[in-house]
């Protein structure tokens, strides 16, 4: 009997929770369509130039521009018809005030950077009252592309700098997930890694980007691993075969060479002679040859004299 009665309590509990979830639902979505009602999104590139305008009934005495970004202080342009001058407060030199023949002062952006995006709100007075106008400015950043091999001979695709982050895909397809690096500016960098659904995969591999401010691809030919591991293992026996072929070379003529090898000897220093000892080593050679000369002539002499005539002999 009590687990009767307390099926319709729970569920009573139940309706009335799920009936306040959704009453602040709408209560949610009705704010914000009535803070969006009366601003215009706008959306902008990095580096386009862009005029803002405010529509005014009557003839104006005042226009201000105030403008929030979504980070830094905000900024004011005031200008009054009465003195001609404009009033700037924290604005950067790309932000100014246009004034053209016939039309109503605009705000020109020259070069939009990631640092102008935020809610640019118009307020201006005139005879015929006050007029209001808002912007929710977006600004996109292209990605920067590139595509690599990586040491595995895997393709990597990377989409460096982008806002909001760009979307990556393969051709063909691919399993691997995208991994996405928020930076400090808003930009976010994706790169993603390519991995065969099949066996049946061709070298060259296409990665395409998809961004609101376009889409590129690239195409690259990675060799895959197995490849370089092959290489790589042909390389290492042939160097092994070679050293090898070497060694047996070497040992081949060491065995069979008729000249047996013998440690170098260092070579020997020569004595060293004074000049002293030449000349006594070449005197007795000297003394020598003088001795000979002596008795060489005698025998002339002597020779000579017994061959000549009486009459030609010398006196006695």
């Amino acid at each position: 009997m009590d687990g009767v009665v307390e099926l319709p309590m729970k569920a009573g509990t139940n309706m009335k929770f799920a009936g306040k979830t959704v009453l602040i639902f709408v209560l949610l979505s009705i704010t914000m369509v009535v803070t969006l009602a009366g601003s215009n999104i706008l959306s902008m590139t990095v580096g386009d130039s862009s005029v803002l305008t405010c529509l005014i009934k009557g003839q104006i005495s005042m226009i201000t521009w105030t403008i929030t970004p979504k980070a830094g202080d905000p900024c004011t342009l005031v200008y009054r018809i009465d003195t001609n001058m404009t009033h700037r407060g924290n604005c950067s030199d790309n932000i100014n005030l246009t004034f053209r023949a016939g039309q109503d002062p605009a705000l020109e952006i020259q070069q939009v950077g990631i640092a102008q995006e935020g809610i640019y709100l118009c307020e201006a007075a005139s005879t015929d009252g006050n007029f209001r106008k808002m912007y929710n400015l977006t600004v996109l950043a292209p990605p920067r592309l590139s595509l690599r091999c990586d040491e595995q001979g895997s393709p990597v695709c990377e989409a460096a700098a982008g806002k909001p982050p760009a979307q990556l895909s393969w051709v063909p397809e691919s399993s691997s997930t995208a991994e996405e690096k928020h930076h400090d500016n808003g930009t976010v960098t994706v790169v993603s890694k390519f991995t065969a659904c099949s066996t049946n995969v061709t070298n060259v591999t296409t990665c395409m980007v998809s961004h609101p401010a376009g889409n590129w691809s690239q195409s690259i030919a990675c060799r895959s691993s197995e490849k370089n591991s092959f290489f790589l293992h042909v390389g290492i026996i042939t160097c092994v075969l070679i050293i090898i072929t070497l060694l047996a070379a070497i040992c081949y003529f060491k065995l069979h060479s008729d000249r047996p090898c013998h440690k170098t000897k260092p070579p020997e220093i020569a004595p060293i002679h004074s000049q002293q000892d030449d000349t006594m080593e070449v005197e007795p050679y000297t003394t020598y040859v003088q001795k000979e000369n002596v008795i060489y002539n005698s025998v002339s002499d002597l020779t000579v004299g017994q061959n000549l005539p009486q009459d030609l002999c010398p006196e006695t």
